[in-house]
C-alpha cells in the first residue's frame, strides 16, 4: 500500500500551523512578562517611612484579633 503521507508537500517547520498552535501561549507569555518588568522598573514603588508612633497604630487591630482569637465563654 502507498503510504499517504508520501503525497504531502514537505513543508517548512515555521508554516507547520499546530506548531505556532502550540508555541504561542508560552511566547505571549514571555513577552507580557518582559513588558512586566519594563513597567515595573520604569515605575517603582514608593517607599513608606515607617512612623515612631506605628506600635500605637496598630494596638486597635492588635486588640481585635487577640479578641477574635479567644473563646467565647
Amino acid at each position: 500500500m502507498d503510504d499517504p503521507q508520501a503525497n504531502l508537500p514537505e513543508l517548512p517547520w515555521w508554516r507547520v500551523r499546530m506548531l505556532w498552535l502550540v508555541l504561542g501561549g508560552p511566547i505571549a507569555v514571555v513577552v507580557a512578562s518582559f513588558a512586566t518588568l519594563v513597567i515595573a522598573l520604569a515605575h517603582p514603588d514608593p517607599v513608606i517611612e515607617a512612623r515612631q508612633d506605628s506600635a500605637a497604630a496598630a494596638r486597635p487591630a492588635m486588640q481585635a484579633r487577640n479578641q477574635a482569637a479567644t473563646p467565647q465563654r
